[in-house]
């Protein structure tokens, strides 16, 4: 029976697009007959406190000579000695979901630290696997070789065609934790310049990973004319969170990078047309099939962001056409059989079985 142990910050089961993704791995290579063991680390990663990094020599250490190893890169990439130790009797391939650096808010000494810690981690495992095509593209500036590097996109599980708000109002959804990088700021911004348009705004994600975005969003609705029409809803569960997708007219994600884009697929597959920006797959998830499923904008570009959105929530049917390019791209979406798969094939080549 192939074996893996996969290595991964924090818990299992936050909700996330990438622990999500991890998650959906763990359980098809599992259906597939690995065995897999999930080894959790402290949740301070990227930024481990010593006691942390500690625990992560002690977990890198207690792994079996020659075993397969797939180190998720919220570690992997501040890892690099420790990777370089183990690399001569483990087989390691790393798991980029983006890089480190990549992340919204951090200053310039914390880039610098980062893109080098994480470029000799990569130099150091035998292969890549990252979430999309543009992250592999990324990984070019830091030294990885496309032949090391396979995309492995997520998966999408199918849905049925959303419901919508069924209101006069447009009931726009954004499903994303609160954090710089995921341009909540810029959303709503965007949206007090359409104070006077008939619309309401769910965001659904976790208000308690980054507390200061938290309070600076606060402060923003509390300075605007908004607030009365946005709502903060937390972290939700599935049934929860499918309730809130089938009940949106418009998904909207004015996100400064992504690695992929899990939450645009998951609006698609439920026919529910795209504003958000062009990072990771969301172009090709939302322009690939021919006919737009939405509107998809550079990233950061408040006025440009509005602009579409106006056009948008004021046009009824522009959006219906939106719509019907969302749900011809459901049955164009990836599936997590076909992730598993092709992630079993990069592991099994790592392992020397392939």
């Amino acid at each position: 029976m192939p074996a893996l142990t996969l290595i991964v910050p924090g818990r299992l089961d936050t909700r996330t697009g990438g622990y999500g993704y991890d998650r959906r791995i763990v359980a098809g290579l599992r259906d597939r007959g690995w065995g897999v063991e999930v080894i959790g680390l402290a949740d301070s990663f990227p930024f481990p406190s010593a006691e942390a990094r500690s625990e992560a020599i002690r977990a890198l250490a207690s792994v079996p000579d020659g075993a397969t190893v797939l180190i998720d890169g919220l570690a992997l990439g501040v890892l690099p000695a420790e990777v370089e130790r183990e690399a001569e009797r483990l087989r390691i391939t790393g798991l980029v979901h983006h890089p480190l650096a990549a992340e919204a808010g951090l200053d310039a000494d914390a880039i610098a630290t980062l893109e080098r810690s994480e470029r000799r981690a990569l130099a150091a495992v035998r292969s890549v696997v990252v979430t999309s095509a543009a992250t592999a593209r990324s990984l070019a500036a830091y030294g990885v070789s496309a032949d090391r590097v396979t995309v492995v996109e997520p998966g999408t599980d199918p849905a049925p065609v959303a419901h919508g708000g069924r209101t006069s109002e447009v009931a726009l959804l954004c499903v994303a934790t609160l954090t710089p990088r995921k341009g909540h700021e810029l959303l709503l911004g965007a949206l007090s310049s359409l104070a006077q348009r008939n619309w309401r705004l769910t965001c659904a994600g976790s208000v308690d990973r980054d507390p200061p975005t938290v309070e600076r969003l606060r402060r923003q609705l509390d300075r605007s004319s908004i607030a009365d029409r946005v709502e903060f809803v937390g972290d939700l569960d599935r049934p929860a969170l499918d309730v809130c997708y089938d009940a949106a007219d418009l998904f909207v994600l004015a996100t400064l990078y992504e690695g992929y884009g899990m939450a645009v697929a998951e609006a698609l597959a439920r026919g529910v047309p795209i504003v958000s920006t062009a990072t990771g797959a969301i172009e090709q998830l939302v322009n690939g099939g021919g006919s737009p499923a939405g509107v998809v904008l550079p990233p950061g570009d408040e006025r440009q962001f509005g602009d579409a959105l106006a056009r948008v929530i004021g046009d009824a049917d522009y959006r219906a056409r939106l719509a019907e390019g969302a749900r011809r791209a459901r049955g164009r979406l990836p599936t997590w059989d076909a992730a598993c798969d092709r992630m079993a094939a990069v592991l099994d080549a790592s392992a020397g079985r392939a």
